[in-house]
């Protein structure tokens, strides 16, 4: 049986949950990390040792690291589909996943944690505006790249989706004033339509 360890409300959890319910995968989730914590313990840090979520098992096979966990279900139950056949596109998906990961969460990172994970008589309006102002940058460069594109692959839904949509609805939620940018909004819009991204990241943010 597939395990995904991990609480529902991690963005990074939500990644590997996301893409298993687009495949109409049979899995169990654990609540791992926060509130919930168990993510310190030897025996989940013998499995990962970062100490953060996701983890999964799949029979004998651990993995870590929700890009890489997301890529793995993709490449084995979605090949041809989520996991595009064609080099080219799967090589356009991978780099947008790997954007997520170096140019959107370190932008999203001070956003997040000042408006949702610190109190508001503790936060640093300084670095949050800092952080939006770098927003406006970073989704402005997916916007302009979904120009004719329905997905950032192309024409149906990829990997290359997957780790972005959660940012995407935090940005979406948290920041009010926001330049119009036409294609990331109608991108995000056919994300909200779908129902394993309704079921896996529109969820109270915390």
């Amino acid at each position: 049986m597939l395990k995904i360890l991990g609480r529902r409300t991690s963005g990074n959890v939500m990644k590997p949950l996301w893409a298993a319910d687009e495949m109409g995968l049979e899995y169990e989730q654990a609540d791992i990390g926060g509130k919930f914590g168990g993510n310190r313990e030897p025996d989940y840090l013998a499995m990962n040792p970062m100490g953060l979520v996701p983890t999964l098992i799949e029979d004998d096979f651990v993995l870590w690291e929700s890009n890489a966990i997301t890529r793995y279900l993709c490449e084995k139950h979605g090949t041809g589909s989520l996991c595009p056949a064609d080099p080219r596109r799967r090589a356009t998906a991978d780099t947008w996943m790997d954007w997520q990961q170096t140019v959107c969460a370190p932008m999203m990172l001070p956003v997040f944690w000042g408006l949702v994970r610190t109190p508001e008589a503790e936060r640093d309006h300084d670095r949050i505006n800092a952080g939006i102002e770098r927003g406006h940058e970073v989704w402005g460069i997916l916007d302009r790249h979904l120009e004719g594109r329905p997905f950032v692959a192309g024409d149906d839904l990829t990997m290359g989706d997957i780790p972005i949509g959660p940012q995407a609805h935090r940005w979406f939620n948290l920041v009010d004033e926001r330049p119009a940018m036409p294609n990331l909004e109608a991108w995000y819009q056919r994300l909200t339509e779908r129902p394993a991204f309704r079921k896996n990241v529109m969820i109270p943010i915390v």
